[in-house]
């Protein structure tokens, strides 16, 4: 195809999205007025379901599919990395040092690690009814986590994140939603619709699928950013030519610390 096809197909295909655009702008409601269509639905359809928190109810329920895409989003993007970031021919690991930090930094970090990590276990198990959820709780668990690395050092954060786990608890978070949704076919439903008891308003039981698909993205989603901070986290290595020997160091006994 030459250029000016090309720009020909490309002109067109954004006049189009242009229409469609202006189109759908012009049935907007105007800007502070008191009708919100589709707020008011989404809080009637939440409150149908049997969810307390309606941003929950959006995500992982009325707009189930959309959350699909933002979580393979994520988990595309964990996968590139690790694809970009793995150890190739010719680099190799250099060993981090230990490092030197106050005693009443790592006595902080003992303590506060596992106040953070219930925190983000707790927002996301009660996503379903009070802000927060899958998305907001993974990321805390993930910083967690890494509050050893923060107020000990890298060795420290190693031997509690084996990345390999984490790779797997990550592809299966994606996958458990994928399979979560075909109940909905299984029930003569459509794909990821909410056909499970709704259960008792306001209670850990409540919003049906609403509370598993919330468990699932949490688990991919804490799982990818531990997998993505270790990826980037292990590129303290020292690149050689080669046909150098490996396991000798630098001549100037540099390397960069994790």
């Amino acid at each position: 195809m030459s250029r000016r096809a090309r720009l020909w197909v490309l002109a067109i295909g954004l006049l189009a999205t242009a229409a469609l655009y202006a189109a759908a702008c012009v049935h907007l409601p105007h800007f502070g007025g008191q009708w919100h269509p589709y707020g008011d639905r989404a809080v009637e359809t939440s409150l149908r379901q049997n969810t307390a928190n309606t941003v929950s109810s959006v995500n992982f329920d009325q707009r189930a599919f959309d959350t699909l895409g933002e979580e393979s989003i994520l988990f595309g993007s964990v996968l590139g990395t690790v694809v970009l970031l793995r150890q190739t021919r010719g680099e190799r690991r250099v060993r981090p040092q230990p490092a030197d930090q106050p005693a009443v930094l790592r006595r902080y970090g003992a303590v506060v690690l596992p106040v953070t990590l219930a925190i983000g276990l707790y927002v996301i198990a009660h996503g379903q009814l009070s802000p927060g959820g899958g998305f907001q709780g993974g990321v805390v668990v993930a910083t967690a986590l890494h509050l050893l690395y923060v107020s000990a050092d890298y060795r420290a954060l190693e031997r509690l994140r084996p990345v390999e786990l984490y790779e797997i608890a990550d592809g299966a978070g994606e996958a458990a939603y994928v399979v979560l949704g075909a109940a909905g076919l299984l029930a003569g439903s459509a794909y990821l619709a909410n056909t499970l008891p709704h259960g008792t308003f306001n209670t850990m039981a409540s919003g049906g699928t609403v509370p598993l698909l919330n468990a699932a993205v949490g688990m991919e989603v804490a799982s990818g950013v531990v997998v993505l901070l270790a990826h980037f986290l292990e590129q303290a290595i020292e690149i050689e030519d080669g046909g150098n020997d490996d396991e000798n160091p630098d001549e100037n006994g540099k390397g960069e610390r994790a």
